[in-house]
């Protein structure tokens, strides 16, 4: 399977019931949506509200994908989406 790499910045939507209903699934295409992400450029994942605000379990999960992976990462919080998911911009160095 060939993968596009973005190089540009973009949002990945993870808000979809698929992803209310499954927090490692929705951790997983996060961070296949970082990994997609070309370095000087940031993706927005848009996480869906059932899970919470991201600094739960989605900031963790990016700290720990960066070590592992020796990657060069930062991110900010954006807002609260008004269908009450939450925006988190991720840098990619």
């Amino acid at each position: 399977m060939t993968r596009r790499v973005h190089e540009n910045s973009w949002s990945a939507n993870l808000e979809e019931p698929r992803h209310a209903d499954d927090r490692e699934l929705l951790v997983d295409e996060a961070i296949d949506a970082v990994e997609a992400t070309a370095p000087g450029y940031h993706v927005n994942l848009v996480t869906h509200g059932a899970h919470g605000h991201p600094r739960e379990y989605l900031w963790p999960a990016l700290e720990e994908h960066a070590t592992r992976a020796g990657e060069s990462i930062e991110w900010t919080y954006v807002d609260r989406c008004g269908c009450g998911g939450h925006v988190t911009r991720v840098h990619v160095g």
